[in-house]
């Protein structure tokens, strides 16, 4: 049998779960349509979150299916909205009921493996908690102590992930060479929570955020430095849902910023085409699009170019919304069509500032057969080899 929203829990359940999450303004949706002409997953199949969620709020929507999991929550349906309806939210109202009632299709399983994880070591790599501060390991990274410039929240993919600990690593030179007093909090740190609450896992991100802020003010934080889009997004706009605030900062803007106040000095040419990836949770989410192109600017030899649909109409790598813990058919991943635009304006590099996008980048890569000449470098990678 199907399962729907209504077979697997109560129907009134289910419309409240809806209207929490702002469902009520559904109601202004006239169907024009306009999400769907800009989703990204209409580049690679049929899709109509729009749909999924009108009929939910009849009990009819296959709650067991992929589809209502498909939404790498990019915003790009808010931001084309003319009504201001959020299907963001909505969409994660119904993960939130799927996950309460265990409902899950094969390829949403692994991210039940993250959550597993993240429940047990605090990241959803099956790391082990004391490995977490690894990747400094000969570096000169302090454990973060009361009234240091700057707590580096190091994030769970730049710990344990190969290929991100070289940003982190990157990331810890630039601030060595600026001269920054900084810390990490090393095992005391716990994975931020932002992408395991897309997936439903309301509990569990509340769990997180109420330890990280503890661990914040014991320590003393004031200033928190974030590599990841995604830790920037939920430490600045989710955790003043408990009453907190921090000064929250991404490195790119961190960048652009010691740059500009001669902290940090530029001393050689990169003499390479480059063209910038927005991510969706920096960009669409933050606003911040001028920053990371300001750094890149202010590199000798570097030939900055635009890709199509930048900036706030940059197209999704398919990482968000716990997506990058998902299974994608290789034929539907929007990161291979990023690549291809990348080669389209003869890139010799495409720089991004995202652990999902160069993730998703990295394995499009060697999946098209063009690809050897094109690198993909967080834009910490590329500072550190000029200054």
């Amino acid at each position: 049998m199907i399962k729907t929203v209504e077979t697997v829990a109560p129907f009134k359940e289910v419309i409240d779960e809806i209207k929490a999450a702002g469902g009520e303004i559904f109601r202004l949706c006239y169907q024009c349509g306009k999400c769907d002409s800009v989703c990204p997953w209409n580049r690679v199949r049929t899709f109509s979150m729009r749909k999924i969620i009108r009929e939910a709020t009849f009990g009819l929507t296959e709650i067991d299916g992929e589809d209502i999991w498909r939404c790498t929550t990019c915003g790009n349906c808010v931001q084309h909205c003319p009504r201001g309806v959020n299907q963001i939210e909505i969409g994660v109202s119904l993960h939130r009921v799927a996950s309460e009632y265990e409902v899950f299709p094969a390829s949403v399983r692994s991210a039940r493996t993250a959550r597993a994880s993240i429940i047990s070591e605090g990241n959803p790599l099956q790391g082990e908690r004391k490995k977490r501060a690894e990747w400094a390991e000969g570096l000169p990274v302090k454990q973060f102590a009361e009234g240091m410039e700057i707590l580096y929240f190091v994030g769970c993919y730049f710990s344990y992930d190969p290929r991100m600990k070289k940003v982190a690593v990157a990331t810890a030179n630039i601030l060595n060479k600026a001269g920054i007093d900084f810390g990490i909090l090393g095992s005391l740190e716990n994975c931020c929570g932002e992408s395991i609450r897309k997936t439903g896992s309301e509990e569990l991100f509340k769990r997180l955020a109420r330890e990280n802020i503890k661990t914040f003010i014991e320590n003393g934080v004031k200033k928190i430095l974030v590599s990841s889009p995604h830790c920037y997004h939920t430490f600045k706009n989710e955790y003043p849902e408990f009453m907190v605030d921090f000064e929250v900062i991404h490195i790119t803007q961190y960048l652009s910023e010691l740059i500009n106040d001669g902290r940090l000095e530029i001393t050689k040419a990169y003499e390479k085409k480059v063209t910038y990836h927005d991510p969706c949770y920096l960009g669409r989410h933050n606003d911040i699009y001028e920053e990371p192109r300001n750094v890149l600017k202010k590199i000798p030899g570097l030939e900055l170019t635009e890709m199509a649909d930048s900036r706030r109409d940059a197209l999704c790598c398919g990482g968000g919304g716990g997506r990058i813990w998902m299974d994608t058919p290789m034929e539907e991943r929007f990161s291979d069509i990023r690549l291809v635009q990348a080669n389209e304006v003869g890139a010799q590099v495409l720089a991004t500032s995202c652990p999902y996008c160069i993730t998703n980048f990295e394995e499009s890569r060697l999946n098209l057969e063009y690809d050897e000449v094109l690198e993909i470098k967080d834009i910490t990678e590329i500072i550190q080899e000029v200054i």
